[in-house]
């Protein structure tokens, strides 16, 4: 259950560092805040706005706060597969993956098929350069860095599932910081003063606000196209290697992202940074760290929350003081078991298990936001 550690601030999370809470309180003193502000279980210290928040806006929107990597979020397949089905090990596996779904800083491919599943997608109203749309093209269908990751896993009843965590890539990081820097440089113009520069924000009616939402919308279906055609790639490569397999059902849901929702009798815009539309029904898919669970959740339409759920465990250590304080030799202890990218260990410390809050706790703090549909665990892990 929330509870109110700031005016106009609810909160989920047991585990929140203050300066979480001094953050989010700061955005939710701006004047056209239609609400409060809500802080999901996995809330920590991000980029203007907390991630993990949800904010209700009228009348504006802070691109900070939507995020850089615009439509952020994760997809899960369902298949055919148990545990009975699969090798001693999935090592195999990997050499597929790392072919066919390119990970890391500003890595792309050259299939040319890409352009065919972008037809429907077109290029953003913005004009581009011919740098940028080639950037479309070649990232598309690429993991990325970071904490992106593509993994095989096993359900409570040892049914295979796909997990894979992505966003909009370099397109979606280029667009997202000119609309960041437009705001800061129109709340210069203006004269309006901010507790937070990061907090910028456009005002809706004037041209940069619809050149945003343009930008934004076409960002998200980017996002949410690139993860379907990874999801489809990954569960191939792994249908190949076993030598049988099909898809059952498959999840696909943004948590970096804005849209127009009507709540308490007002349309409003509910942005999500770090957070999933979590309405009555609706189905998500919240990853923890490496070595831990994820799960398949399903919405119970909260309406303190904006009927919104976490986004996963949600980091307690900054990547630097993870790499300060946690070993190789305990990412490596904590990874037992399963197929991952091991000789990779020492750059995948910032990923450690325990750089990250105790996702069990963190599915405990929101039960009433979400109900456990699954609960997965890894066998296999490829990360970004």
């Amino acid at each position: 259950m929330p509870n109110q550690p700031a005016p106009n601030l609810l909160s989920w999370a047991s585990d929140i560092d203050r300066g979480a809470i001094e953050q989010a309180a700061r955005a939710a003193r701006l004047p056209f805040v239609a609400g409060h502000v809500a802080l999901m279980p996995d809330a920590h210290v991000g980029i203007g706005a907390t991630v993990g928040s949800v904010i209700p806006t009228e009348g504006a929107i802070i691109p900070a706060a939507v995020g850089v990597d615009i439509g952020c979020g994760m997809v899960a397949t369902r298949t055919t597969l148990t545990a009975a089905d699969l090798p001693d090990t999935l090592d195999a596996l990997m050499p597929l993956v790392e072919k066919r779904i390119p990970a890391g800083v500003g890595k792309g491919h050259d299939d040319r098929a890409v352009d065919r599943a972008l037809d429907d997608l077109g290029l953003p109203h913005t004009d581009l350069t011919s740098k940028q749309e080639k950037t479309v093209s070649l990232q598309f269908g690429t993991l990325g860095s970071g904490n992106h990751f593509a993994e095989v896993c096993l359900d409570e009843n040892d049914q295979v599932w796909t997990v894979l965590h992505s966003g909009s890539r370099g397109i979606g990081n280029q667009l997202a910081t000119r609309h960041i820097a437009e705001a800061k440089r129109l709340m210069r113009r203006h004269f309006i003063g901010l507790e937070d520069p990061d907090l910028a924000y456009l005002a809706q009616g004037i041209p940069e606000f619809t050149a945003y939402i343009e930008d934004m919308l076409w960002s998200q279906r980017y996002a949410m196209a690139s993860r379907a055609r990874m999801d489809k790639v990954l569960t191939d490569a792994l249908f190949r290697v076993v030598g049988q397999g099909s898809r059952v059902r498959t999840v696909n849901c943004h948590h970096n992202f804005t849209q127009q929702e009507k709540h308490r009798g007002k349309n409003l815009w509910i942005t999500r940074k770090g957070a999933i539309k979590a309405d009555t029904g609706d189905e998500g898919v919240i990853p923890g760290s490496m070595g831990t669970r994820s799960y398949i959740v399903r919405g119970l339409g909260n309406a303190s929350s904006y009927h919104s759920c976490s986004h996963g465990a949600g980091r307690r250590m900054s990547r630097s003081r993870a790499k300060q304080e946690l070993s190789v030799e305990s990412l490596t202890e904590a990874m037992r078991g399963r197929t991952w990218n091991a000789d990779r260990a020492a750059a995948l410390v910032d990923e450690h298990p325990e750089a990250y809050k105790d996702v069990d706790r963190v599915m405990e703090d929101q039960k009433d936001l979400v109900e456990i549909r699954h609960t997965l665990h890894q066998v296999f892990n490829y990360k970004g």
